[in-house]
């Protein structure tokens, strides 16, 4: 099977180009097409090999979870023309994500087992284990960094620097939590728990807007419900459903990003398993089996998808 790893499309009105680590963002002035391709990383790497399915599984998660979301915080979607393909506002980012947890899971329970019982500025009780759910959410910012890994901030410090006007971080606050309120419904529904994830945030003509994926399991951790309370009692593991699958299998090949060290061999066995996990997350997410494509002809679908937008909102009407 093939997957879309790079785009190289260029259309007439274009302003701009921007290769992130998996998506492909083409703009048009207030307008943007982001294209996510199959391209797959982490410890901020991009892996070698590219994995199909991946792009559009993560994309129309997106997809659904915007249009459940956007009556409690609008956000920069204007159309999902394609499965791999979103169109939308292009925003000004605020420099800090806002990072949203219910459960002591992830880098907050490394800090809590190290010792620490702030975190981000925020009070954490005695007496937690692992993956206890937190008495409440609590919000952990990060700043979003442009080079280097992005590192905890306190709301005290991102006013202090000036990284975002008192007014609007309140405004942030209050949406992340609505969100995680909302996606912690949609998962109950799939008999999943949403135990922790990151909101971005921009500005629209000063209209503060949520941007990027949203409740994704690239972007957030789940625990399956069923069994959660027994695994937890017995100091069991939980069973998750995130990208932590092909974190693992890079720590255990011996990679975590350090200098020096190698990417794994990404034979065609481990990419086709990687891609039978996201479409188990898609099914599980969605509720409903992943279609099956032709990639044959899938560059020519993309690139026509944004073509069609562009003309029909007459930003392009010579492109053919």
């Amino acid at each position: 099977m093939n997957a879309i790893k790079e785009t190289y499309f260029s259309f007439p009105g274009q302003t701009g180009f921007y290769r992130g680590k998996v998506r492909d963002v083409y703009y048009f002035g207030d307008i943007m097409a982001m294209v996510a391709t199959d391209r797959i990383s982490a410890f901020d790497v991009v892996l070698p090999r590219a994995i199909p399915d991946k792009g559009r599984v993560l994309n129309l998660i997106a997809s659904r979870n915007l249009e459940a979301t956007k009556h409690l915080v609008p956000n920069w979607v204007l159309q999902t023309p394609d499965p791999n393909v979103t169109i939308g506002y292009t925003c000004t980012t605020f420099p800090v994500e806002m990072v949203v947890r219910g459960y002591l899971a992830g880098h907050a329970w490394r800090e809590y087992r190290a010792g620490k019982r702030t975190l981000c500025g925020v009070s954490l009780p005695e007496g937690l284990n692992e993956n206890d759910k937190l008495p409440r959410p609590i919000i952990t910012p990060t700043t979003k960094a442009s080079v280097g890994h992005d590192e905890d901030i306190s709301r005290e410090e991102i006013l202090r620097r000036g990284l975002v006007p008192e007014a609007q971080y309140v405004q942030l606050e209050d949406y992340a939590l609505k969100l995680f309120a909302k996606g912690t419904g949609l998962a109950a529904e799939r008999g999943l728990i949403l135990v922790d994830t990151k909101y971005e945030f921009g500005l629209h003509n000063d209209k503060i807007m949520l941007i990027d994926e949203v409740h994704t399991p690239d972007s957030s951790r789940y625990f399956y419900a069923d069994g959660y309370a027994e695994r937890q009692q017995r100091g069991e593991e939980q069973k998750q459903l995130s990208k932590e699958f092909v974190r693992q299998w890079l720590i255990s090949n011996g990679f975590q990003g350090k200098e020096g060290q190698q990417v794994p061999d990404m034979t065609d066995e481990v990419v086709n398993h990687i891609t039978s996990r996201y479409r188990e997350l898609y099914r599980q997410v969605m509720g409903a089996e992943l279609e099956t494509i032709d990639y044959s002809g899938m560059q020519q679908r993309i690139e026509g998808s944004i073509r069609h937008y562009l003309n029909s909102v007459n930003l392009g009407a010579e492109i053919k």
